[in-house]
């Protein structure tokens, strides 16, 4: 797919060229905005809300890095801002200053698929929720979540490490038997 001249048709306003865009960007970027809600329809919302910024911002777009890339930082930016706003997520989403818990050393020998993964990381907190994403899923660091969350760089590590505590004493409850690897296939 020729993405600049995808970008270039959109930019004049060519609605099969901004359907095009969409349809093949919409389920990817639909996957990161469910990472950060709690609902579909809350995914959903964002996705909307974040390709109406995407096309008003394309001019922006200078073809520098992947153009999926760029779609993507709107799309967390989004959610973020969307997680913020969102009276349903307030009360979870608030980062306290403490100290660091310890994180277990004994990781645990459970074989699971990526979708049980999404599904465990799905029932952390909010905010443990939002900060392990950032980090261990998007790639960014703890001072650029600090920036873009409006906490302390010290404050992102504190809750990435609970976060990341809480899903190993998860994965330790479970027992290896109930454990699976299933194979996703799509029709």
């Amino acid at each position: 797919m020729d993405y600049q001249k995808l970008v270039r048709e959109s930019l004049k306003e060519n609605a099969a060229a901004q359907r095009q865009l969409y349809m093949h960007f919409a389920p990817i970027m639909m996957g990161v905005c469910y990472r950060y809600t709690k609902s579909l329809e809350d995914a959903e919302d964002v996705l909307q809300e974040a390709f109406i910024k995407v096309f008003k911002k394309l001019h922006q777009y200078k073809g520098d890095g992947e153009l999926g890339a760029w779609i993507r930082r709107i799309m967390v930016t989004t959610a973020l801002n969307y997680l913020k706003r969102n009276q349903r997520y307030q009360e979870e989403l608030v980062f306290t200053e403490s100290t660091l818990h310890p994180v277990a050393t004994n990781n645990p020998d459970v074989l699971l698929d990526a979708k049980d993964l999404a599904l465990l990381i799905r029932q952390l907190p909010t905010g443990y929720q939002t900060i392990f994403n950032l980090h261990a899923v998007e790639g960014y660091n703890h001072a650029e979540i600090g920036q873009l969350l409006g906490i302390n760089e010290g404050t992102s590590r504190s809750q990435y490490s609970r976060a990341r505590a809480l899903l190993i004493t998860w994965l330790a409850q479970q027992p290896l038997e109930t454990t699976k690897t299933v194979q996703y296939v799509r029709p």
